[in-house]
């Protein structure tokens, strides 16, 4: 006999029933009940109404949910005003709606589990596909039923202060004790109070730096002193290669020996020693290519439920796969806001590689910034950024420090402009600069890697020619400040604009001309919210201080009436670098040192942490080294 799909079409009438015969009812269950956890497509249909008058604040009772129903040509569908009524006199009363709303969600995802088998089924039989494409297609299954899962919702102050209190109790305990977990580094424990559970942390440098070694050095120490579980995920390197790393810095005989296989007999007995010791230490290895964000969140998640897992390492983060886009910036934040959520949602910290832009072989100091780690790069500060809510313009460098305000910016999923809030505003540091000019005598100033939308999509300013076109806004704001601002070509197009041409109500401009650039161009200003202009030139103009602003959503603004793209703000709790001086300055003293300079930490301390690199094993070690600047 064949079973017939979960559903519960009594709670399905409940929860309905309740929320129109108390209209506050809606209210506990809207943020995480859907539409298509309904099994009955009328009930669907009446929850969807009712969430249409609830987000446009209009009461959910039965005349304005039979409103919105007949506005879609519903209402007959469900059953008329009869049926409402009669959902009513199915609840008689609203307080458990909770309850009932719980029911037709576990149904719901019942269902689709079972769908989700069918689909799983299906690839078992697909004897085309590798097996390991057909295992990560079926965990990708389950893992998007798994996303739609309520999310927690609020928690009353009260609750919160008692945790905390516990907390506070436990740290009174242990006073003096790392309260996170303990990386071995005494200097860095100090400043970091150990690597904090939820924690996102970025460790980022220059290639050939050390930063694997750093992260395998963390790895190795929490799990050998701590007995922590730690998670590595290394996209770059095998998991043979981070073995032989790891039994580097374990027995102290260099990498190349290892590789090379000329291990002396009094070398091999400590190597077997070694050997013995790190296959019983919690370190598991995860070296599949190509990884994304969904991947290594389902991966992390099984080895939380089968091992325990307190700690993840993941190298690196610009090898992780994002949505596909020709906005690589918006790709990257969308993969530290992916890493940041499985930080929370495992609670555990997790330490992220990336690599650092060459921005820091063109300075003086050599020494990493912030602003290295951005995708974009940064304005002058008499750069104008246009502020549609006001219809003004303001200079990059009054904006430092603000944020909240609005900015024009384009969406390329339309290609119309849409204003979007700005996070931060911040100033960079001082740079070189290049004044890039267009046909139409709009001029801008920017370091060379900051990015502008071309008819090729994203482009730093450094890839950028001469003939190329850059968007820049097709409708020009209304405002007096305006005017100073356009260029001599800007007021003679709209002259012609004016001059040749004539508008009638409900009739489409007409422009006549005999000059057929001036045509096409007029034709491509009237064809989208854009126009393609000409680059004419690209110069260097000097060094001096850069801005950047942070934008929700589509990561670009109008500045110099030109669309360019914007500094992604990262999601990180901590931001650590690794400098080696003996890299760039072979007569240094500080040979075989290597800094780790904190330089972003959300809830304490920034700082430098010196410590002694070991470059033949790869090893970091905990060094009482002060330099002649005090550090």
């Amino acid at each position: 006999m064949e079973k017939s799909l979960p559903s519960n079409i009594d709670a399905e009438r409940a929860t309905l029933g309740s929320i129109l015969i108390n209209r506050e009812a809606i209210i506990a269950i809207a943020p995480w009940l859907p539409v298509a956890a309904f099994y009955l497509e009328k009930h669907a249909w009446i929850y969807e109404a009712m969430l249409a008058c609830y987000n446009a604040r209009i009461p959910p009772d039965i005349r304005t949910v039979s409103d919105e129903l007949r506005r879609n040509d519903r209402l007959d569908a469900v059953g008329g005003i009869a049926y409402l009524a009669d959902l009513v006199d199915s609840v008689p009363t609203s307080y458990h709606v909770e309850y009932y709303a719980k029911i037709v969600e576990r149904t719901s995802l019942l269902r689709q589990l079972i769908v989700a088998g069918g689909k799983i089924a299906a690839l078992g039989y697909d004897e085309h596909e590798d097996i390991e494409t057909t295992l990560d297609k079926a965990e990708a299954t389950l893992f998007e039923i798994s996303q739609r899962r309520s999310t927690q919702d609020f928690v009353h102050i009260g609750q919160i202060i008692d945790t905390y209190y516990e907390q506070i109790n436990y740290l009174q305990e242990h006073h003096g004790e790392v309260v996170g977990v303990p990386t071995g580094f005494r200097d860095m424990d100090e400043i970091t109070g150990g690597l904090q559970r939820s924690d996102l942390i970025i460790l980022a440098a220059r290639p050939s730096v050390g930063k694997t070694s750093f992260a395998l050095s963390l790895a190795y120490n929490v799990a050998t002193l701590s007995q922590a579980t730690v998670g590595v995920f290394s996209l770059e390197m095998s998991r043979e290669q981070l073995v032989q790393r790891l039994l580097a810095l374990d027995t102290g005989i260099s990498t190349h020996t290892l590789r090379t296989g000329h291990i002396r007999d009094t070398e091999l007995q400590i190597l077997m020693e070694a050997m013995g010791r790190l296959a019983s230490t919690p370190i598991y290895i995860e070296d599949t290519p190509g990884l994304n964000v969904m991947e290594v969140r389902s991966k992390a998640r099984r080895l939380q439920s089968e091992a325990g897992v307190d700690l993840i390492i993941i190298d690196y983060l610009q090898l992780l796969a994002g949505r596909r886009s020709d906005n690589r910036v918006q790709e990257v934040s969308e993969i530290s806001r992916g890493l940041k959520s499985l930080a929370r949602e495992l609670n555990v910290p997790v330490i992220a590689l990336s690599q650092l832009s060459r921005a820091v072989e063109g300075r003086t100091s050599h020494v990493p910034m912030l602003s290295d780690l951005r995708e974009s790069g940064c304005l002058t500060g008499d750069t104008l950024v246009y502020l549609p809510e006001h219809g003004v313009y303001r200079r990059m460098d009054e904006l430092v420090g603000q944020h909240g305000f609005e900015v024009l910016a384009i969406n390329t999923d339309t290609w119309q402009f849409e204003t979007r809030p700005v996070l931060r505003a911040f100033s960079t540091g001082i740079k070189p600069v290049y004044r890039m000019t267009t046909r139409l005598g709009r001029s801008i100033r920017a370091t060379a890697n900051h990015k502008f939308l071309t008819i090729d999509g994203w482009q730093r300013l450094d890839a950028l020619q001469v003939g190329m076109r850059l968007a820049l806004p097709r409708e020009l704001p209304t405002t007096t400040e305006l005017a100073a601002t356009m260029s001599e070509a800007e007021v003679a197009l709209l002259g012609h604009m004016i001059g040749d041409g004539c508008h009638l109500p409900r009739q489409p401009i007409h422009y006549t001309t005999n000059d057929i650039s001036l045509a096409e161009t007029v034709a491509d200003v009237t064809d989208s919210a854009i126009y393609w202009d000409e680059i004419v030139s690209i110069e260097p103009d000097g060094e001096e201080a850069v801005y950047d602003l942070t934008v929700e959503g589509l990561h670009n603004f109008v500045a110099n009436n030109i669309v360019v793209h914007n500094s992604i703000e990262q999601d990180a709790d901590i931001v650590m670098f690794i400098y080696r001086e003996e890299l760039y300055d072979k007569e240094t003293d500080k040979k075989g040192i290597a800094e780790i300079h904190i330089a972003k930490h959300r809830n304490g301390p920034i700082g430098v942490v010196p410590m002694r690199f070991e470059a033949s094993t790869t090893r970091f070690m905990d060094l009482s080294y002060r330099s002649p600047d005090g550090y």
